[in-house]
């Protein structure tokens, strides 16, 4: 190392190598809790804001409710997939990603898209996007992207620079961001778009089979979105524009729809899989892996008090219930950690008793004290286990088949290593396949809008290397950018010819 140069250290002075890939059990296998790095990211990132939450700080929120409408019992044993016609009690929320609280609801972004399940076996949180995928793919990078998005510590503003410069050095990030910067990054309405689980869970079935899963919430109002001129217009007119629509059209009687449908790999399946099947950067093509139906979710009830329900709504991938479980993700590892220790900072650690939070069935463990205990705190029922004098007990039936593992040895393994680094197949399918010539136009209008943001002295490294990337998706994408910003293509492919 040379002299002049600063070597990486923790906040304790302890020199570290390993910071952008979290320790895990083979390439594909679960995070280890021993990475104190990405404990120590994520547990100052979480601490970072106050009172609003780091992210997702702007939101809207309603209850409804879940129907069962096809048989999945062979997949899942999950109680709230039962019987056909089985109802479930939900509440969801919706948010923004980068903007505080006090932001405009049509700000090019993606959208958050939690639900809660109130049901018998505890409450679970499907924690999810209005996108399939993310812009990254090891949770050890999420706070340095986040910092990309929020603003900059010297201006105080946001930063087109700091952006895309972050995602110019990831390229993994190129699928999700031909997303957002598609008609797709500015919704019309929260009615008007999907949500998805977007990382990969598991069912578990009476058999104590296992199944990798895709969730997916395809919105029955239809796909609806804002251009980037209309959105602009929007923020001028009405910043709070999607709260208010869902406000109305609930409070009128017009409930919004969405149809639950699953993706489904096996086991086997995912060890032939084209792509890494727990890549949050990557999808499962529907013709591989067909959309299966589930049932129906309904928005039928606003809450009474917004600060009392929706600010105080706390969603954590960890809380899933018997039938459904996690998987190797990484992303979806971290977010087990990172989410239930930012609501423990922003809300105390008695949470859940929160009545939005709260579960509302039996709930019985040796949890006590703490800020804003208010449910009796275990009266006088002992504290620990095991004792002789309470009757709980661990229901064996509940417990969890092992999970297989493609590796005992524990490593910093590189995310994207030789048959991990394939950023550029699917996101050039979208393109080509997916989007029509009208969503073509306007997401190149709306990249070249965004990367003439990119200043100071490194501009030109910075949109090189992003055009490099678009051409790497498709040829006449990059073309196209390229000459919205008056780039010389010839010095670009030669570039991508050194590669």
């Amino acid at each position: 190392m040379e002299s002049n140069k600063k070597k990486l250290t923790t906040a304790s002075g302890s020199p570290y190598v390993e910071h952008e890939n979290t320790m895990s059990v083979g390439a594909r296998g679960p995070l280890l809790l021993q990475d104190y790095i990405y404990h120590e990211k994520m547990a100052h990132f979480n601490r970072e804001r106050i009172p609003e939450r780091v992210v997702h700080a702007k939101g809207s929120g309603a209850y409804g409710k879940f129907t069962v409408t096809n048989d999945i019992t062979k997949y899942s044993r999950a109680k709230l997939f039962k019987e056909i016609g089985k109802e479930t009690k939900v509440f969801l929320r919706f948010s923004t990603v980068g903007g505080e609280k006090g932001s405009a609801d049509t700000e090019r972004d993606p959208r958050g898209f939690a639900v809660k399940f109130y049901t018998e076996d505890g409450n679970w949180d499907l924690v999810g996007n209005n996108t399939p995928i993310f812009f990254i793919k090891d949770p050890k990078k999420f706070d340095d992207f986040i910092h990309t998005q929020k603003r900059d510590p010297k201006t105080n503003c946001k930063s087109p620079t700091m952006m895309w410069d972050y995602w110019s050095l990831n390229p993994e990030s190129i699928h999700q961001v031909l997303i957002l910067m598609s008609d797709r990054g500015t919704p019309y309405s929260y009615r008007n778009m999907n949500g998805y689980g977007s990382h990969t869970f598991s069912f578990i079935n009476k058999n104590n089979e296992t199944f990798w899963i895709k969730f997916h919430f395809k919105t029955a109002q239809g796909i609806k979105n804002f251009t980037n001129s209309e959105a602009e217009e929007m923020r001028g007119k009405d910043p709070d524009w999607a709260q208010h629509d869902l406000v109305q059209v609930i409070e009128k009687g017009d409930f919004p729809k969405w149809s639950l449908k699953v993706q489904i790999m096996t086991q086997e399946e995912s060890k032939t899989f084209k792509w890494n099947p727990f890549d949050l950067t990557k999808i499962w093509p529907h013709k591989d892996f067909p959309l299966i139906d589930v049932g129906v979710l309904e928005l039928n009830k606003i809450p009474d008090n917004y600060f009392a329900d929706v600010e105080q709504a706390a969603f954590a991938p960890a809380h899933v219930v018997d039938g459904i479980s996690y998987s190797p993700d990484k992303m979806l590892q971290g977010r087990l950690l990172s989410y239930p220790d930012a609501h423990r900072y922003r809300l105390g650690a008695n949470y859940e008793q929160i009545p939005v939070n709260k579960c509302p069935y039996a709930v019985n463990n040796y949890q006590r004290d703490g800020y804003m205990r208010v449910d009796g705190n275990g009266d006088s029922n002992p504290n620990y286990r095991p004792n002789s004098f309470d009757d709980i007990v661990a229901d064996e039936s509940y417990k969890q088949p092992p999970m297989q593992l493609d590796s005992s040895v524990a490593d910093w393994y590189d995310r994207n290593a030789p048959g991990e680094n394939d950023h550029f197949t699917q996101p050039g399918m979208l393109f080509r396949n997916v989007m029509n010539n009208s969503e073509k136009k306007n997401t190149i209008h709306n990249i070249v809008g965004a990367m003439k943001g990119i200043d100071g002295p490194k501009k030109e490294i910075i949109v090189n290397r992003q055009l490099c990337h678009w051409f790497r998706v498709d040829v006449e994408l990059g073309k196209a950018v390229a000459a919205g910003l008056g780039v010389n293509v010839e010095n670009i492919l030669k570039e991508l010819g050194k590669h």
